[in-house]
């Protein structure tokens, strides 16, 4: 699959042509498959992986997409920055999307993926206790005891691991033994890795505010992001005795087969991962990503997100956009979602009442995410006088 260097095509008279590298075209709008796969490009040399046999498709894409694009998707993207994700794609590395909160870093993965036709977006928030091992996979081993316990004090009784596709979960075989459930069965996928299962086109990975993650988070997933595979030792110490288990992936309902104990991919996912700019990443991951800043929308870009979740209203928001921009520069910075919500109550019709509760309103809604800090604050531990 190659790039068609004639793709350029012109959004209106007077607008730049795309550049013909472009794949994804930062609107939203849904590339046909066949499309999609003929202009698909090859992946570096240094990043081709040998993961099979090839999966189907995933499912199509969930609610969570629509929550979080609307129905028209907003585009707040500028040539620069499309370029950027088209880079991720063409090299296979993953996204680094930095910004405040708000400005819709999350939301690209989601546009990425209805865009390219790529199904549904794994998603992986990162917390404070978030492992490496949350993310590739989860082993019930408790559960996996409690399941063998009925037959470990039944010495006349000999195990065996069911085969995959079994219907008779239990009852003795024609050998006089018992078939226990399967290992895979206790055996639950993260969503890094149900990412790496073997597609012929990558999944769309969203790692979440990484920087709320532990210290060593970043580093510990510079070999995943090389090698792409993964080894899961609960099956590789089984893999002469049952070389294939049916694991639990992600996806709800989903399941797959791992071999010999190892989940390699076959298309490197397209990973995007999202920071509030809270703490500096090393250099070994920051070569491993390309990185992409978003900064706060202006105007133009407030109106197409509210034209994206309120399109029958769209152009009656122009003095609430104005409002939102002066309360953003008074506070030192607003979230995109908190002029959303206003925009939901004013069609609920919070705005025809009295002015002056409506403006108590917009201030208790537009609050400021970052309060200055007091001066107790700023010299922990210090005494300040009483100066009245």
């Amino acid at each position: 699959m190659s790039v068609d260097p004639a793709a350029g095509q012109a959004d209106s008279p007077g607008t730049p042509s795309r550049p013909g590298w472009w794949l994804f075209q930062g609107t939203g709008d849904p590339i046909e498959p066949a499309e999609r796969d003929r202009r698909w490009p090859a992946p570096p040399p240094w990043r081709i992986f040998q993961g099979g046999p090839v999966l189907p498709p995933p499912s199509a894409e969930g609610p969570e997409a629509l929550r979080r694009l609307g129905t028209t998707p907003s585009r707040l993207l500028d040539t620069a920055q499309i370029s950027v994700v088209n880079a991720a794609i063409y090299l296979r590395r993953p996204l680094l999307v930095t910004g405040r909160p708000g400005v819709g870093k999350s939301s690209l993965a989601y546009l990425i993926a209805r865009e390219l036709q790529l199904g549904r977006v794994l998603r992986w928030p990162v917390t404070s206790r978030t492992t490496l091992r949350a993310g590739l996979y989860d082993y019930d081993a408790i559960g996996r005891a409690q399941a063998m316990s009925p037959f470990r004090f039944v010495p006349s009784l000999r195990w065996h691991s069911r085969p995959r596709g079994d219907d008779h979960a239990s009852g003795a075989s024609g050998r006089g033994g018992v078939a226990l459930p399967p290992i895979g069965d206790f055996i639950q996928l993260g969503p890094l890795g149900t990412a790496l299962l073997p597609h012929e086109l990558p999944r769309v990975l969203l790692i979440d505010e990484m920087d709320k993650g532990d210290f060593d988070l970043p580093n510990d997933l510079l070999n995943i992001f090389e090698d792409g595979e993964f080894a899961i030792p609960e099956l590789a110490r089984m893999r002469h005795q049952d070389p294939e288990a049916e694991v639990h992936t992600a996806d709800p309902g989903g399941t797959a087969v791992v071999r010999e104990g190892i989940v390699r991919c076959h298309a490197f996912p397209l990973i995007v991962i999202t920071s509030n700019g809270e703490r500096e990443f090393s250099a070994a991951f920051l070569r491993r990503c390309a990185r992409l800043d978003i900064p706060d929308p202006d105007a133009r870009q407030l109106a197409t997100l509210i034209a994206a979740h309120f399109p029958a209203d769209a152009s009656g928001h122009r003095e609430l956009i104005a409002r939102f921009e002066q309360r953003r520069q008074q506070v030192g910075g607003l979230a995109a979602d908190q002029l959303l919500n206003a925009a939901h109550l004013v069609a609920a019709g919070a705005a025809d009442g009295d002015e002056a509760v409506w403006n108590d309103l917009l201030e208790a809604v537009w609050h400021q995410l970052a309060p200055a800090p007091s001066a107790d604050m700023r010299f922990p531990g210090m005494q300040f006088p009483d100066m009245r």
